[in-house]
């Protein structure tokens, strides 16, 4: 950003820490896929390390914050109730747990109910998101813009597909038979914040998923917004907190992507 908030450091500055050690790990996860006891315990502990290296920053820096993040639900209530860091250490975890290179640190930024900073981190790319209410997206200091495309079939969605037992795999499985034909493709790419970040950047054109939770789109739903682009929620309930559910894209098929997800 031309002129990144005292937040945005500190929250720039916690993610590329913890990104480190994240690193290291992921260095490690090829030689734990053939042992016997397998690599699933290995990602929970660089998961909490990276938690903990977050919290140490973000907590030191801003002491009087909230926090609320993933692993174990971990939630304090800050002295200041109006602030709360909402975190994601390791957002794709499955991604880190079988080598593929797609994963991030996700870090919002709550004022009174409402993201006003974010920052998601994609290590192994080295590409930094980070918005802020009022200034706009970025990327590697580059600013960034949701897509302008106008004719669905031209566009590109993206989508989380749950695992087997999940009680959302029908209806997402609807909802991918009701879009897929009028677009140019769907991609499943396996890490939410990232999905968000990448229609902030026009590299996709929308995102939906069901069954979220505040740190898997918290961060990301500011960087669309400050892109130019609408994110809500599928069902009644828009605030997408409530309705544990995501719908992102440009202002030009916000609208019909909704509109077809509710009916799939």
């Amino acid at each position: 950003m031309a002129t990144a908030s005292a937040n945005i450091n500190i929250m720039i500055k916690a993610a590329r820490r913890a990104a480190r050690g994240l690193l290291r790990d992921f260095g490690e996860v090829e030689q734990l896929q053939v042992s016997s006891k397998g690599p699933g315990d290995f990602v929970s502990r660089a998961d909490l390390r990276a938690q903990q290296v977050l919290k140490e920053e973000l907590l030191e820096a801003r002491p009087n914050y909230g926090w609320l993040a993933e692993e174990g639900n971990a939630e304090i209530k800050g002295a200041d109730p109006t602030r709360r860091w909402i975190i994601d250490p390791l957002d794709g975890t499955t991604n880190f747990l079988h080598g593929l290179p797609h994963w991030a640190v996700s870090i919002g930024l709550e004022y009174k109910g409402e993201i006003v900073a974010a920052v998601v981190y994609d290590p192994a790319k080295d590409e930094m998101f980070v918005a802020e209410k009022g200034a706009g997206a970025w990327m590697n200091d580059q600013r960034i813009r949701v897509s302008g495309r106008r004719d669905m079939l031209e566009m590109i969605f993206a989508t989380g597909v749950p695992f087997g037992g999940n009680p959302e795999l029908p209806r997402t499985l609807r909802a991918i038979a009701a879009l897929a034909p009028r677009t140019a493709g769907i991609r499943r790419w396996g890490a939410a914040s990232l999905d968000l970040a990448y229609v902030a950047a026009g590299r996709l054109d929308g995102y939906w998923e069901r069954g979220l939770q505040p740190w898997d789109v918290a961060a990301g739903l500011l960087l669309v917004r400050e892109a130019g682009g609408f994110a809500g929620g599928i069902g009644e309930d828009e605030h997408i907190f409530n309705d544990r559910s995501v719908v992102a894209a440009n202002a030009n098929v916000y609208d019909s992507l909704r509109s077809i997800l509710r009916d799939a």
